[in-house]
């Protein structure tokens, strides 16, 4: 069976923090950051780069459409 390897790109700057994204990721990859953005908010970031699969659950649940999901087959 083929592996994947995932990354996810959050637009910082129109990311709200809602957390929404960290609770239905299954491998624990997308944590807060400690920085804020231009609005005040802490915004998504992959905590677990090695971990994430691409399965696109967090870009498919934000409720602002901020999170870019990208997947490639392991070699």
């Amino acid at each position: 069976m083929a592996k994947f390897k995932g990354a996810i790109v959050v637009d910082k700057e129109k990311c709200k923090g809602c957390g929404i994204c960290m609770s239905i990721c299954p491998t624990k990859t997308i944590g807060m950051s400690k920085e804020v953005n231009g609005k005040g908010y802490n915004f998504a970031i992959m905590v677990n780069e090695e971990s994430c699969t691409g399965c696109a659950s967090c870009g498919r649940i934000c409720p602002d459409g901020v999170i870019t999901v990208y997947r490639a087959k392991e070699d």
